[in-house]
């Protein structure tokens, strides 16, 4: 497994408390866990294996679940996440094509992937080890991560988002997968790299926004007399025949817009001559 240096950074380490303790102040009392839900649109499972002599990389960008910090005991914290088989991506449609057959991902009878944890080991206040149950291919086994947490902070729309990155190494075999091991041109370990950014949920499972929790202006009643004006003169005219109007011009109908094929759909399309 590759290793994270737990090298000594005591301003990052007090500035990550910092801000967790400033996290912790935002809600009542009642409660010291965060919520944060995964943002798919930001979060990525990248991996890395052999080729040959070679390395070839990857990722997933389909990825939901949610990440529970205890901040008052990190070691009670909890991380569930699925993650889209048919998203991935190492920018070679055939090489993703042939991967997602039953050779390798079986993505027709396993089209997603789930991490569980069971236990977090906490080392600082931002490093540590995270173990689980991850279920791929059909199998679920135990796997240890290294985690890092990377921060926190508030986004442009008045949420807060907390960033988080994880490594394992898992063997391939482990989960059935097991074309072209022990020998051959594709490596049997393959290295897990999580880049995940979490969106803070409020406790009613929507996101939490720092400018709802704002009080609301007061307005007092009744409102000030506004000053006494003149009355306008009243000018008569004489009625004029209104013009006959003339029938409004008939809209073409719009046409329907056009509906954009997503990645996960071309591949499907293309992968369902492959599967029958």
């Amino acid at each position: 497994m590759q290793r994270i240096a737990h090298a000594g950074r005591p301003a990052l380490t007090l500035f990550v408390l910092g801000l967790a303790f400033g996290l912790a102040s935002t809600t009542p009392a009642r409660a010291e866990v965060e919520t944060f839900s995964i943002d798919s649109a930001h979060s990525f499972a990248n991996w890395e294996l052999r080729h040959v002599v070679a390395r070839t990389s990857g990722t997933f960008h389909d990825i939901k679940g949610t990440v529970s910090l205890d901040l008052s005991n990190l070691a009670k914290s909890s991380v569930n996440a699925v993650i889209s088989v048919y998203s991935l991506n190492s920018s070679h449609l055939r090489r993703d094509v042939h991967t997602l057959t039953d050779e390798f991902l079986d993505a027709r009878n396993y089209p997603e992937m789930k991490f569980v944890s069971s236990s977090v080991n906490p080392q600082t206040h931002e490093k540590g080890t995270l173990t689980g149950q991850l279920s791929l291919h059909g199998v679920t086994k135990p796997v240890t991560m290294e985690y890092q947490i990377l921060g926190f902070g508030p986004d442009p729309w008045g949420g807060m988002r907390a960033g988080f990155k994880a490594t394992t190494r898992i063997n391939r075999s482990d989960f059935g997968i097991t074309k072209y091991t022990p020998t051959g041109p594709v490596g049997n370990e393959v290295d897990i790299t999580l880049l995940i950014e979490g969106i803070k949920l409020d406790a009613d499972g929507k996101p939490w926004n720092a400018k709802a929790a704002e009080k609301p202006k007061v307005i007092s009643y009744p409102m000030p007399a506004q000053p006494a004006t003149q009355p306008a003169p009243v000018v008569i005219q004489q009625p004029v025949a209104a013009p006959t109007p003339s029938p409004a011009p008939v809209a073409a109908p719009a046409a329907a817009p056009e509906k954009k094929e997503s990645p996960e759909d071309q591949l499907k399309r293309k992968l369902k001559g492959l599967f029958n």
